[in-house]
């Protein structure tokens, strides 16, 4: 009774509340029904990255996927993700032009793999004036985010950001220690009006109502490149799927651990790799809502 009945700002994610929270497909619909999110993602020799986003968007249940992608990522993202949309940018290497008309898009994510080139920035500052819904912010989208004008920052309301602790020093600062990482957190989503994923061992929900949720999922095996890919494609896909920033981030990260630890129950700690969470996806899903 006493926790029950007890007031606090923080929250550990259960399996019980994600069930209770994930949607249900309805009988009669189609692809149209479950969101078309955007991918902007890739650059010379990070390509792997696009393909690792993309692909766990597309476990994740969205109906549509477009893969906005520079010329020298087209043909690996054709063969190794069939069901994804490309649209080729102007530049052989890196990203540098938004497509046509983006209120197609429920959601875009965008830093995987993606490089920090000037023309790449130049795009990113159009995206935040230009595009007014929920959008995925991770790796070289946060580190160019981290270039602009603390001032100007001007993220789409309900964004998600996932920074690791060195991204997230880069955009709000250092800190003494986690408590005050924490709380520092939980001011830059309120001032924002975003939900800022911070991944550490137990990673850290901010949420913009000064809540915080903390997930119990996942291990050390993880800690491979691309599981922050693996991640960004989740919260893309949720988000597609029209679930809340707040809840898509609770259910997300929590599917991304778990996911990862049926991996290291499979194929050790040591051995497993980010491809392998994708892998195991649909059996967290499956657990989840047994």
């Amino acid at each position: 009774a006493f926790q029950e009945n007890t007031d606090t700002r923080f929250q550990m994610i259960t399996g019980e509340y994600c069930k209770a929270n994930m949607r249900k497909r309805a009988s009669f619909s189609h692809k149209g029904n479950y969101g078309h999110a955007l991918m902007i993602a890739g650059s010379k020799g990070k390509i792997g990255a696009a393909v690792l986003a993309g692909t766990a968007c597309m476990r994740s249940g969205v109906g549509l996927l477009t893969m906005q992608l520079p010329a020298c990522g087209v043909s690996v993202v054709h063969t190794t993700l069939p069901e994804a949309m490309i649209s080729e940018d102007l530049q052989q290497d890196f990203f540098s032009i938004l497509p046509d008309d983006l209120s197609r898009f429920n959601v875009i994510g965008i830093g995987s793999g993606l490089g920090t080139a000037p023309q790449t920035a130049e795009a990113l500052q159009i995206l935040f004036t230009t595009y007014h819904r929920s959008v995925v912010l991770d790796a070289d989208a946060l580190n160019i985010l981290a270039q602009f004008e603390k001032d100007s920052i001007q993220i789409p309301t309900g964004s998600i950001l996932t920074p690791h602790p060195v991204e997230f020093e880069r955009l709000c600062g250092k800190t003494a220690d986690h408590f005050e990482r924490m709380e520092l957190a939980l001011q830059k989503a309120k001032e924002w009006n975003c939900v800022i994923v911070l991944k550490t061992k137990f990673t850290l929900i901010a949420c913009p109502d000064g809540n915080a949720w903390f997930n119990p999922t996942g291990n050390p095996g993880m800690a491979k490149a691309g599981s922050g890919d693996v991640l960004t494609g989740i919260l893309t896909g949720l988000l597609a799927r029209g679930y809340d920033s707040v809840t898509a981030a609770i259910l997300g990260v929590y599917l991304h651990g778990y996911a990862g630890d049926l991996a290291a129950v499979a194929l050790h700690e040591e051995a497993m790799k980010a491809g392998d969470i994708i892998q195991f996806l649909p059996a967290a899903f499956q657990a989840i809502a047994s």
